[in-house]
């Protein structure tokens, strides 16, 4: 874009932008005013781009107006999508909207009333798969170095049931078979690393931040009041 279209832009379509926008252009999710000034400034500056490169001469009026008929109908600098659940245009066609994790969807009476909130209800305290296929790689290793006395003795641990049950199948007293299950202890904690009993217990990190964000918010308000 030329420095003479550049000057247009500045003195003549973005105070049109910012006298206009706000009266006539509905946010959509988080967005504010200003930001949808920035948008159409944006795409106001591509539309004069693209006429200098075709030689076509475009009045600051028309550019102004395109721009802003391009921000009610959905388009943002960034694309114009129908189909993403974040877009703005999906939105506006009321074909998704956006609801707070915090939106509270059942409340239980016969606990005390007990409240449910949206990410109770969708979340899960549950490792992402990529930490479970990771830590069953890790498991694997470690399993294919152990004795077999060991093996059996994780598998008899798994299973729930006694250790005594180990030691029976390979004729070993009770002090002999609580002995290997110390040794076994220590193997883990040095192949896994020290910290492996609170990693396995740390709760989601998506859950992390909602609870940050909410303690975070909370001294906020106690700071305002």
């Amino acid at each position: 874009m030329s420095p003479q279209a550049g000057f247009v832009l500045q003195d003549q379509i973005v105070p049109r932008l910012k006298a206009v926008i706000p009266r006539t252009v509905l946010c959509v999710g988080s967005e504010d005013h200003e930001e949808l000034v920035q948008d159409a400034t944006c795409l106001a500056a591509r539309i004069m781009d693209q006429a200098e490169a075709n030689g076509k001469t475009v009045t600051a009026s028309s550019v102004s107006y395109y721009s802003i008929q391009h921000c009610k109908s959905g388009r943002r600098a960034v694309g114009h999508s129908s189909s993403d659940v974040h877009g703005s245009a999906c939105q506006l066609q009321g074909r998704v909207r956006v609801e707070s994790l915090e939106e509270v969807v059942a409340v239980n009476e016969e606990n005390g009333g007990e409240i449910f909130e949206l990410h109770d209800v969708l979340g899960s305290d549950e490792e992402d798969p990529g930490t479970k296929a990771a830590r069953k790689m890790d498991w694997e290793t470690f399993m294919a170095g152990l004795s077999a006395r060991e093996q059996a003795l994780i598998e008899c641990l798994v299973d729930g049931r006694s250790l005594r049950d180990a030691a029976k199948s390979f004729r070993l007293s009770d002090s002999s078979i609580q002995g290997t299950k110390r040794k076994l202890a220590v193997k883990i904690q040095e192949f896994m690393g020290f910290d492996i009993l609170v990693q396995i217990r740390r709760q989601p990190q998506w859950k992390q931040d909602i609870e940050a964000t909410r303690e975070k918010m909370a001294c906020k308000y106690d700071r305002l009041h």
